[in-house]
């Protein structure tokens, strides 16, 4: 039997998303829920100078906190992309694999997109096809508010304010990071602090951290 695991869309997702997108067989993203604010659907946390920063990607909800997350908006009044690669270069331009990462993202933040989910789902694509792993990515097409046993349903488990620590199907694994001699090790930040730092070397760490 195939392992299911169904995931909320995310930008730049954390490690921890990443690592369940190669430990299972199929992978189902939740497109027939609403919105949910403050989650990793649009922010994503990076290593700056300064420790952990989180950036997030301004949402427009036409329906209010009912507008199906297919349909939120981005607010490109806000010059987000402008201040989210400022960061990204500014944390991330002595790590050792910067310059792969710069020609992966940037086009992300020169183009205008103005659907969030298509944003995250694009994004996830070139990711995915920079660490050379190929995924059967689904969408639900019926919101359920629960799942059966065969699938593991991770939507609100991988989340900003809950403990990744609690993951018991992850190990979670060191690799270089630019700022550990100031931090130490942070975990679990965007899947692009893993690969700045480690380069395609990001798909072995990755697929350690699974039991």
């Amino acid at each position: 039997m195939d392992r299911k695991v169904v995931l909320s869309t995310a930008y730049l997702p954390p490690i921890q998303y990443f690592a369940k997108l190669l430990a299972y067989d199929v992978v189902y993203i939740e497109s027939a829920e609403n919105y949910a604010k403050q989650s990793y659907r649009n922010r994503c946390t990076i290593l700056s100078a300064n420790g952990p920063l989180n950036l997030s990607v301004p949402a427009v909800k036409s329906l209010g906190n009912h507008t199906p997350i297919t349909m939120v908006g981005i607010d490109n009044s806000s010059e987000w992309q402008k201040n989210h690669w400022r960061a990204v270069e500014s944390a991330y331009r002595s790590s050792p694999f910067f310059d792969f990462g710069a020609d992966l993202l940037l086009p992300f933040y020169t183009q205008r997109f103005e659907n969030l989910f298509e944003l995250n789902m694009e994004l996830l694509k070139v990711l995915l096809g920079f660490i050379g792993v190929v995924v059967d990515v689904r969408f639900t097409t019926t919101y359920l508010t629960s799942y059966p046993e065969e699938y593991h349903d991770c939507r609100y488990f991988i989340h900003p304010k809950r403990s990744f620590k609690a993951d018991d199907h992850m190990v979670w694994v060191e690799y270089y990071q630019v700022f550990s001699d100031r931090f130490g090790f942070v975990p679990n930040l965007s899947v692009i602090d893993l690969i700045f730092n480690e380069g395609l070397g990001a798909t072995s760490i990755l697929k350690s951290m699974n039991k």
